[in-house]
């Protein structure tokens, strides 16, 4: 039988590797009687979660081991189940399941058919090249990156398949620039009144930018670890809000009085140091929520936030600093 190279394998689809053992366990029924079914019928080589099923055997809710052994005995299965299911179809790349269980850092995969049903499952240890017990909870996060990374290595290999996936987020870079030209060529009546207004506006775009990509690094590292709930995400902006706002007064402050310390314009000075200020906050807002959202949809933030983050960044960075020039000069 001919051997198949790495590449080859990741391309075939993940049925060809799903094993068949799965843990399920029916809605409606208590914590106590699926504690029973699994002593009386015994469990696989390998559980990681507990998949629950509706009436029509379609795949519902996912229950964590320890999530079942710590419930009330009274309490029924659709009750302590995730409802929230990441789950991949029986004709899904290999390729694509390392990279699913590398971004969400699930330690198994439910596999399903058309129809919703299971059909399989698969885990991290059918894609660590040593034998991987998810008892040992210290070696999970470098078993992830080791997937990860060989997942960058098949993609990598493939300039199309790359192009493919990283260009439709650049469209969004595309798009904001060209609005960025059109909304300039707007106010071009403001720049004819206040040529200062032009010395500062690569300064303007590049704080807007840095600000958020600062801020879209940090929330990109602290998803890493947490979920992405509406709680954190309102703790988490009041103190971004607060950061923000120094920064901005701080920027703002230095490059006002540059500007009325050089050119002698008063005006022109409150107006550059005063658009700082909102561009800073709202670039900081931007870059702090467009990740948490792409996160919240399951979506890469770290291929997605940046082209989306920047364009986003820049489209208001040329309004706030063209409609605050209008009002003022």
């Amino acid at each position: 039988m001919k051997k198949i190279s790495e590449k080859e394998y990741l391309y075939q689809p993940v049925s060809s590797v799903a094993r068949k053992d799965v843990a399920t366990m029916h809605q409606d029924v208590t914590v106590q009687q699926a504690l029973n079914e699994i002593r009386s019928h015994g469990l696989g080589e390998r559980i990681v979660y507990f998949y629950v099923v509706n009436s029509e055997s379609r795949l519902v809710g996912v229950v964590p081991t320890r999530r079942l052994l710590t419930a009330s005995l009274e309490q029924k299965v659709f009750d302590v189940m995730v409802k929230r299911v990441v789950s991949i179809l029986e004709s899904t790349l290999i390729l694509e399941a390392h990279e699913l269980l590398a971004h969400h850092k699930l330690m198994a995969l439910p596999v399903v058919n058309q129809q919703g049903h299971i059909v399989g499952v698969i885990d991290i240890g059918m894609f660590a090249e040593e034998d991987f017990n998810v008892a040992e909870r210290g070696q999970i996060e470098s078993v992830f990156e080791s997937i990860g990374f060989r997942v960058s290595q098949v993609r990598e290999a493939s300039p199309f398949r790359a192009f493919r996936f990283r260009f439709p987020w650049l469209i969004s870079t595309l798009v904001g620039g060209i609005i960025c030209a059109l909304l300039t060529s707007i106010y071009d009546t403001t720049l004819a009144k206040s040529l200062v207004l032009a010395f500062f506006l690569t300064l303007v775009l590049g704080l807007g930018e840095s600000v958020s990509m600062q801020s879209m690094t940090i929330t990109i590292q602290t998803l890493r670890s947490r979920r992405a709930t509406l709680q954190w995400y309102l703790v988490t902006f009041w103190r971004e809000a607060g950061t923000s706002l120094l920064l901005g007064a701080a920027c703002g402050l230095v490059v006002g009085l540059t500007v009325w310390f050089w050119r002698g314009t008063g005006m022109a000075a409150v107006t550059i140091g005063g658009s700082i200020f909102f561009i800073i906050f709202v670039s900081c807002f931007f870059g702090f929520s467009i990740p948490a959202l792409l996160h919240a949809l399951k979506l890469d933030p770290k291929i997605a936030a940046g082209p989306v983050t920047l364009a986003i960044a820049d489209i208001c960075t040329i309004i706030i600093y063209f409609s605050l020039a209008s009002l003022l000069l």
